[in-house]
C-alpha cells in the first residue's frame, strides 16, 4: 500500500499568507500606478498584449508560486509506502502412534488400522504448516522415530516407512510412550501437545500410564487421547505354517476410562475412532482447536519528496528575480 503525507504538516499554516499577498500586491501596484501621457493609442495598442508584457504584469505570482512551493518544502512531504509482517508462534506437537500387532487389524477397511492412521497423520501434518512436529512409536517399548522438527517433508517420509512391531516387542506400552514424548519438548515453549493414538489396553513398560500423565501435567503439556478399533470384534490376518494369510476375530479392548483420565488431567480431550472418517474429524477437530498464534505488524518505508519543491521553489523564485533585473526590466 503506497501514501503520500506530510512530515511537519503544520508548516503548512503559512500558505494562509497567500491571499494577503495577492491582495497586498494588488493594493501596492494600485496605489503605486505612474501614467505617460501620448498622443494616440495606436501608438501603444499591441503592448499590453505581448508576452513580455504579461510577464511584467504577473512576476509576482511567479513569486508567490515559489513562495508556496518553499512551504511545501518546510512541511517535508514523503512517500510511504507500507507493507505488513507476520510473525508466527508455532505450536509443538508430538504424535505417539502405536505399533503394536492388533494395529494390523482390517476393520478400517480397506487397509489396517496403522495405514490408515499414518494417512490420516500426514494429512494433518500438512495442514500445520508453522509447527515443529514430531513422532514417537510404541508397542511393548518407545522409540523417538523423528525428534521435534519443522522439516515436515522429513517427517510424512519416516511415517511413511512406519511398520507393525517396529519397535521389536510387541504389547502396548502407554506410559512409556508418554513418558518418551515429554522428554522431548523444550520447557520454553509456551504450547506443547502429545496426540496419542492406540488400539489397545496397557500391558507393558516401567511408567504407569497415570504417573506419566501427572509428568505431562506437571510441565504444562495437553494431551489428546484417540481410541482407534470398531466396537466388538475385529479381524486381524495371521500367517499360518504353510504361509498362507489367515484372519481371526479378535475381541476389540481399548481403555477407554484410562485414556480419558490421561486426557482429562492434562487438559486434553478423548475421541473414539470406530472407522477412517470418524478418525479424519478427529484430527480436524484438533487443528481446529490448536491454532498457530499470528501476530501482524504494519511498517512503512519513507522516501523523502521535499528536495523536488525546495529545488523548484528556488529556481523559479531565482527565474523572477533574474527576469526582473534584466529582459522584464521596467521604469522606476
Amino acid at each position: 500500500m503506497m501514501e503520500y503525507k506530510f512530515a511537519q504538516a503544520f508548516y503548512l499554516l503559512l500558505l494562509a499568507l497567500v491571499p494577503f499577498l495577492i491582495l497586498w500586491h494588488l493594493y501596492v501596484s494600485k496605489q503605486g500606478k505612474r501614467f505617460i501621457y501620448f498622443s494616440s493609442k495606436k501608438l501603444i495598442r499591441s503592448s499590453d498584449r505581448s508576452i513580455k508584457a504579461f510577464f511584467i504584469k504577473n512576476l509576482v505570482y511567479f513569486k508567490i508560486a515559489a513562495f508556496i512551493l518553499l512551504v511545501l518544502a518546510l512541511a517535508r512531504p514523503q512517500k510511504l509506502n507500507y507493507f505488513n509482517k507476520e510473525s508466527h508462534k508455532g505450536v509443538d506437537i508430538l504424535l505417539a502412534l502405536d505399533v503394536s500387532g492388533s494395529m494390523a487389524s482390517i476393520d478400517f477397511k480397506p487397509k489396517n488400522r496403522l495405514e490408515v492412521a499414518k494417512e490420516v497423520i500426514a494429512d494433518f501434518v500438512e495442514k500445520r504448516g508453522n509447527d515443529r512436529l514430531g513422532l514417537v512409536i510404541f508397542a511393548g517399548l518407545s522409540f523417538t522415530k523423528c525428534p521435534l522438527t519443522i522439516d515436515h517433508d522429513l517427517l510424512k517420509g519416516l511415517l511413511k516407512d512406519t511398520e507393525l512391531n517396529e519397535v521389536g516387542e510387541d504389547g502396548t506400552a502407554l506410559g512409556m510412550a508418554l513418558a518418551t514424548s515429554v522428554n522431548h519438548f523444550n520447557p520454553k515453549s509456551k504450547t506443547r501437545i502429545i496426540i496419542l493414538l492406540t488400539d489397545g489396553v496397557n500391558n507393558r513398560g516401567e511408567i504407569a500410564p497415570r504417573d506419566a500423565a501427572e509428568i505431562a501435567k506437571s510441565f504444562n503439556i495437553k494431551v489428546y487421547t484417540i481410541g482407534v478399533g470398531t466396537r466388538g470384534q475385529a479381524p486381524i490376518p495371521v500367517v499360518d505354517a504353510y504361509g498362507n494369510q489367515q484372519f481371526y476375530m479378535a475381541e476389540v479392548k481399548i481403555d477407554e476410562e484410562l485414556l480419558k483420565e490421561i486426557a482429562n488431567k492434562t487438559g486434553g480431550l478423548y475421541y473414539r475412532a470406530t472407522d477412517k472418517e470418524q478418525l479424519q474429524e478427529i484430527f480436524a477437530e484438533i487443528n481446529r482447536w490448536e491454532k498457530t498464534e499470528i501476530s501482524t505488524l504494519r511498517y512503512h518505508t519513507a522516501r523523502e519528496l521535499y528536495y523536488y519543491f525546495l529545488l523548484a521553489g528556488i529556481l523559479l523564485l531565482s527565474a523572477a528575480e533574474l527576469a526582473k533585473r534584466t529582459i522584464l526590466r521596467t521604469l522606476p
